[in-house]
């Protein structure tokens, strides 16, 4: 069984992440979304509720091969964990690519019988970014065309809520 994780912070999980998931799904007999926390940013969401978010999300698209998770830890101990031999990333750009080749020499050190596997963003999902729609969140933008119909409500619901 070829089993992979598509790790990330995802805060929010959006389109363009959806749209990888799905060609992942087509490729792998089972994916694994992976809320690997950032210590870095400040998140919108605990990873429990991205996790969640992810899941209805999958739930909404009917994808039957695929789960959410949060973990804790370096990529590799995740994969590792899960028994997963794969790690799926989405590239956007050239700078991303740089950036998760860097990753794929470590985790190689760590991890040889991992293996990442790359797939570009769809065209129409270049410009999404999470950390661009949070920002747009922040100005009271509408996000719907760029989160997961689920997840645009719970937002909706939490932006709503912070406001009162």
């Amino acid at each position: 069984m070829k089993k992979a994780i598509f790790p990330g912070s995802f805060d929010p999980f959006t389109v363009g992440h959806m749209d990888i998931l799905k060609r992942a799904c087509q490729l792998f007999d089972e994916v694994i979304v992976c809320v690997i926390p950032n210590p870095a940013k400040n998140p919108m969401f605990t990873a429990e509720e991205r996790a969640a978010h992810i899941k209805r999300a999958i739930d909404g698209e009917g994808i039957t091969n695929a789960g959410s998770a949060c973990y804790s830890g370096l990529t590799v101990d995740c994969a590792k964990s899960l028994c997963a031999n794969y790690i799926v990333r989405g590239l956007r750009s050239y700078a991303d690519f740089e950036f998760e080749t860097g990753m794929e020499y470590f985790n190689k050190r760590l991890a040889p019988q991992v293996q990442t596997v790359y797939l570009a963003c769809d065209s129409a999902h270049i410009h999404i970014s999470s950390s661009a729609v949070r920002e747009l969140i922040e100005h009271n933008v509408d996000i719907g065309a760029m989160v997961p119909r689920e997840i645009y409500e719970s937002i909706r619901e939490r932006l709503t809520n912070n406001e009162q």
